[in-house]
């Protein structure tokens, strides 16, 4: 079987879907079989992300408009992203397996005439797939409530993997006191704003790191100085994994209290050192932290305090980090990856 893995996401780097393309891909080729090929398409500077014997598909913008000529013996196209402008037309003899991660514009402030054009996007890639995959429970009853679906949807979740720098000691930014930690593109859907309050009247650092997504980070920064912790957050913008690893390592808690996930892998990366994680109740984060997180049911400022209170004197108390890191464990690349390949072996 000759499977065509479309990695053009990766073009924009430190985001989550980087991470998925990359780790997907190399996970897929480390579990085929001996008859098996997997192809990857991008663009051709970001090629030595992968090794360099395999069979890559350059990616370019005008194959938007004129799909490109694939391998006749290609079985599958597997597009890694729902709205991916890059998906063969429907007279192309090749099977189709589209990846929806969330559906998060559907909780954002959007217009009514901006969740119709993007549902109809979606829409039009779900009828080009031959089988969808869901990267949780919460996406696949999102995708079946608002889309027609006539097709089957499996859930695959996604794997987690942390690169490690045991002896990395040199952050970019290296925090004065204990701190808080959270990661995401640094946008409203995000929600770090609510944050800055968590460390009020603390000895505490509040640090977020993640590529800015417009002015967002003036509304963090604006509820810091309401709260008179200003000096205390620090937004960083993108960090290397060596950064991220020591953040991970080193940080008295993650704090995550995102509105709009479809699966949000900074939980499970925080879980993977066995750190107490405080999350939103939104969309997929339930489903991902389980009872191995603690939970933000309001974002006013008295609330989240007492729920970091009561969770932080919980996990001290009881010592769950082995708990929360065998949870972390059930979500790695090669489970994934295999899960996937049954996907392809359904449809050829």
């Amino acid at each position: 079987m000759e499977v065509i893995l479309d990695c053009e996401r990766m073009k924009y780097p430190y985001t989550g879907l980087f991470e998925y393309c990359q780790q997907l891909g190399l996970a897929l080729l480390e579990t085929k079989g001996n008859t098996d090929q997997i192809d990857i398409y991008l663009q051709k500077k970001d090629q030595h992300y992968f090794p360099a014997d395999i069979k890559f598909l350059t990616q370019k913008s005008l194959h938007k408009f004129v799909f490109p000529s694939l391998p006749k013996q290609a079985d599958i196209w597997h597009a890694t992203h729902q709205t991916s402008w890059y998906m063969p037309p429907s007279g192309r003899k090749i099977k189709r397996v589209l990846t929806i991660h969330d559906l998060n514009f559907l909780y954002e402030d959007k217009s009514e005439a901006k969740r119709a054009a993007w549902l109809k996007k979606h829409q039009r890639n779900i009828d080009l797939a031959d089988h969808l995959v869901a990267i949780s429970e919460f996406t696949k009853n999102d995708v079946l409530k608002h889309l027609n679906v006539n097709k089957p949807i499996t859930v695959i979740y996604n794997g987690c993997k942390v690169a490690i720098f045991p002896d990395y000691e040199k952050p970019t930014y290296h925090p004065k006191q204990p701190f808080l930690f959270s990661i995401g593109t640094v946008n409203a859907k995000k929600n770090f704003h609510v944050l800055p309050c968590l460390i009020k009247d603390q000895h505490l650092e509040l640090i977020i790191a993640g590529k800015a997504d417009g002015d967002y980070s003036k509304n963090i920064m604006d509820e810091a100085r309401k709260y008179g912790v200003a000096d205390q957050v620090k937004i960083l913008g993108a960090v290397s994994n060596e950064d991220k690893y020591w953040y991970y390592k080193n940080c008295r808690a993650f704090v995550f209290p995102s509105i709009a996930e479809g699966f949000g892998i900074p939980v499970i990366e925080a879980m993977t050192f066995g750190k107490p994680v405080f999350l939103s109740t939104a969309t997929c984060l339930p489903e991902i932290g389980g009872k191995h997180a603690w939970y933000f049911n309001s974002f006013t400022a008295e609330a989240m305090r007492q729920v970091f209170a009561a969770g932080m004197a919980e996990y001290e108390a009881t010592n769950p980090t082995a708990a929360i890191i065998a949870h972390a464990k059930k979500f790695n690349w090669i489970n994934t990856a295999r899960e996937y390949w049954k996907v392809y072996q359904s449809l050829v």
